[in-house]
């Protein structure tokens, strides 16, 4: 067998020696070092936080991830990957740390989605800054580009199980339209509606429009707009909160709470539509008050729409069965308007002419409202306004011969 076997091989020829080969195997009994991860040029702080909300009078359980990302350079990857020393990184890290604890506790809002008014509150947020070190620390040691960060939460005073407790829901909504109002009229509208969003009236308190709206002055965001006193036109800020006031009064007259002071415009005004639901403020002397009847606070939140040039109020409570029946509005003694009054304004140029307000019919307006609860208590308030007619106002030039 040897013998064959030499013979099918041929004559034996030396061999060249062969190159040594490195690491081919490891040595029995070793393991091979595994390559370290590339440093991550940018960390992302994690949270989640419970936040829930009330939905048709239950609360559901709802978690927010939030992310925040901060820039790593040269020093903070060499510092991190030499023994997670985060002195070059500190504060940048604080910066985060502070931007996330800005968050503070919000009280209960309501939210529109679709056909349901949905509760939300906010929770504060506070970083645990030892902590959220130690997990930042840990990350990128490990090569890491996230690290989650632990957070404190300080709950609002009125939160979303508060809410529950109180069963509260929505009761009323007043909407009025400005379509048609200048620039600074809007800006008026959409001060003092924010003024009111979110404030609330507890059980048996009096709601006060003029005390709730704030000073009215430029200082607060209100802008110089034209108002009509007497026969002289002047420039005034504020000018558009009636809209405001009108607005809260017919969520007011919605939602069957005892109205204990309102005062009609002396005449019609075009942006409010039909008569009798208006609501004319000008404080000291006129104000617009209405009681909480609820066996729970009133939630009032504002809502604008520029694209419709619509304004709402909505009004929150604990519902009692309580039914609201508006008649529609009774209008007796009509008095056509009159021809329009021209009023001087210095601001504009000869022959120059602005309409600053529209003519209105005169006459009585009555709405009778018929509150009724589910015992079969009932009450009728009868809301009676008188209107002079008016021909509306035109500005003009100094020297118009049609101004008075």
């Amino acid at each position: 067998m040897l013998a064959l076997t030499g013979l099918l091989a041929g004559p034996a020829s030396p061999r060249p020696a062969a190159a040594p080969v490195a690491n081919l195997a490891a040595a029995p009994g070793s393991t091979a070092p595994r390559p370290r991860p590339p440093m991550p040029t940018t960390l992302t702080l994690r949270w989640s936080v419970p936040e829930p909300q009330l939905v048709r009078g239950e609360v559901q359980r709802r978690v927010l991830h939030r992310t925040l990302r901060v820039p790593l350079g040269a020093p903070a990857q060499a510092a991190a990957r030499a023994g997670g020393d985060l002195s070059s990184l500190q504060a940048a890290l604080n910066r985060a740390y502070t931007q996330i604890g800005a968050r503070q506790p919000r009280d209960l809002r309501f939210r529109r989605v679709g056909r349901t008014w949905v509760g939300e509150a906010q929770t504060g947020w506070t970083v645990d800054v030892p902590a959220a070190n130690q997990a930042v620390r840990a990350a990128l040691r490990r090569g890491e580009a996230s690290a989650q960060v632990p957070i404190r939460l300080t709950a609002p005073a009125r939160s979303v199980r508060w809410a529950q407790a109180q069963g509260l829901g929505h009761v009323a909504t007043g909407t009025s339209s400005f379509e048609g109002s200048p620039a600074f009229r809007v800006q008026n509208i959409r001060v003092g509606a924010a003024r009111l969003h979110g404030q609330w009236l507890g059980r048996g308190e009096t709601f006060n429009f003029n005390a709730r709206i704030g000073d009215i002055a430029a200082r607060t965001g209100y802008a110089r707009g034209y108002v009509v006193t007497g026969q002289t036109l002047q420039l005034e800020e504020g000018g558009g909160l009636c809209q405001v006031s009108t607005t809260v009064f017919r969520a007011a007259l919605r939602a069957g709470v005892p109205i204990t002071e309102r005062h009609a415009h002396s005449y019609q005004v075009g942006y409010y539509g039909a008569p009798g639901e208006d609501a004319a403020v000008y404080a000291p002397s006129k104000n617009l008050r209405w009681r909480n009847d609820f066996a729970s606070p009133v939630l009032v939140q504002a809502e604008w729409n520029m694209a419709r040039s619509q304004l709402q109020v909505h009004l929150f409570a604990r519902p009692d069965g309580r039914r609201v029946q508006l008649a529609p509005v009774q209008v007796r003694g009509v008095v056509a308007a009159p021809a329009p009054t021209y009023m001087v304004d210095p601001a504009l140029a000869p022959g120059g002419v602005r309409r600053v307000d529209m003519p209105a019919t005169g006459g009585q307006a009555r709405v009778v409202r018929q509150v009724v609860w589910p015992g079969g208590a009932r009450r009728t308030d009868v809301i009676r306004s008188s209107y002079r007619a008016w021909g509306g106002v035109f500005a003009v030039a100094r020297g118009d011969p049609r101004a008075r």
